[in-house]
């Protein structure tokens, strides 16, 4: 696991890149933040924004209309939104999410047909890996996809959890295609799209924090799609699916910092104007101690998150350690930073007339979706005893 030291440079465009997003994000996106969490409404405006700048779906390769923005770009992009609002940077990261599945195992065609809708800005994707009783337990899913003579599947089912569920149009579907199988290999993954029949979702679910992403159930009541609508071979389902989190996990890292960097933005500028005992309490040293150690955890977290992009765009072999060690990681550094900053607000942190406490609502998730840091560790200890 030797790191490779370039990658703690950032490249002149990836510096331009970040001022860019930064300036979009503040402009663009943080002036509706608020109003999204207390409504809990799907933030239309940074979705509109991430479509005009490129920024919606920036990982799409050039040869499917995409920008082609390489994992650390596309780990800038979701840092510098989610300095602002984590809701909207889940709409690029969950784009990932569910196209990555077709860019490691798609056919052409079916990349071809939906990944430049998605390119373009038309529709994104959501990722139906979870259930109910298979969350980190994902070889113990229950939904079915069956086979028909004419090569058409029908699936029945639910999924869990579903991120931006009901606000994009693709959906990339986990189901089990052999249930005599070996455990692990007779999963499939297939492209659901609105409209199916027999495709329908649920009620938003009422959450802690990111309260501008729906989170939906999805369910197939004898929903019927296209043979064409596999993706990669019969049984491979599972295996893409967790070789997709390999490189994902690494925009939860990044959505952890970037979370974490707002809160502190904050904490730093309240501590320097609120007085106490005569002075500003920037200058008691138990209050410098506290924001030593929020940067110190932070940007270490942020050299993680950048060299783990760099495996990602690298394919290496150790990817799925420093993945999972980077989400891990970086968001309970996000948990506690955020918790600090809500402290260093102190009565003021505890209402609504500040962001940290939604920031510190929205960290949260970040030590839960994509596989909880339990679960990080797991994959961490399996690397270092193998």
């Amino acid at each position: 696991m030797n790191p490779d030291f370039d990658s703690f440079q950032l490249s002149d465009s990836h510096r331009q890149l970040r001022s860019f997003v930064r300036e979009l994000a503040q402009a663009q996106i943080e002036p509706y933040a608020a109003d999204v969490d207390e409504n809990a409404r799907y933030p239309q405006e940074a979705h509109d924004a991430l479509v005009a700048s490129d920024f919606f779906a920036p990982h799409v390769p050039e040869e499917y209309g995409g920008a082609g923005a390489d994992a650390l770009a596309v780990c800038l992009v979701i840092e510098e939104v989610s300095r602002v609002c984590v809701s909207s940077s889940l709409i690029p990261a969950v784009n990932k999410l569910g196209s990555m599945p077709l860019i490691l195992g798609g056919s052409e065609e079916i990349k071809q047909r939906y990944l430049r809708p998605m390119a373009e800005g038309k529709t994104g994707f959501c990722y139906g890996l979870s259930e109910r009783e298979a969350g980190s337990d994902t070889t113990g899913m229950v939904t079915t996809a069956v086979e028909q003579a004419d090569g058409s599947w029908v699936l029945d089912g639910h999924k869990a959890w579903i991120t931006n569920a009901g606000a994009m149009d693709y959906y990339t579907v986990l189901a089990v295609t052999d249930p005599g199988g070996r455990r692990g290999a007779n999963v499939s993954a297939f492209v659901v799209e609105t409209g199916d029949e027999g495709f329908s979702w649920g009620e938003k679910e009422r959450k802690l924090g990111i309260k501008g992403s729906p989170t939906r159930e999805l369910y197939f009541d004898h929903c019927v799609i296209p043979g064409d609508r596999i993706i990669g071979a019969r049984g491979d389902g599972l295996k893409i699916a967790l070789k997709t989190l390999d490189h994902t996990r690494i925009t939860i890292g990044a959505q952890a910092v970037g979370v974490a960097q707002g809160a502190l933005d904050r904490a730093v500028a309240y501590v320097k104007e609120r007085q106490q005992f005569g002075k500003h309490i920037a200058e008691f040293q138990g209050i410098q101690f506290m924001l030593a150690d929020m940067a110190m955890q932070l940007e270490a977290a942020r050299q993680l998150v950048y060299v783990a992009a760099a495996k990602s765009e690298r394919g290496d072999r150790d990817l799925g350690f420093f993945g999972a060690a980077a989400k891990c990681f970086a968001s309970d550094m996000a948990m506690k930073v955020t918790v600090d900053a809500v402290q260093l607000l102190g009565g003021a942190g505890y209402t609504r007339d500040f962001p940290v406490e939604r920031m510190m609502r929205d960290a949260k998730i970040t030590q839960i979706y994509e596989g909880t840091n339990q679960v990080q560790r797991i994959v961490m200890a399996r690397s270092v005893l193998a």
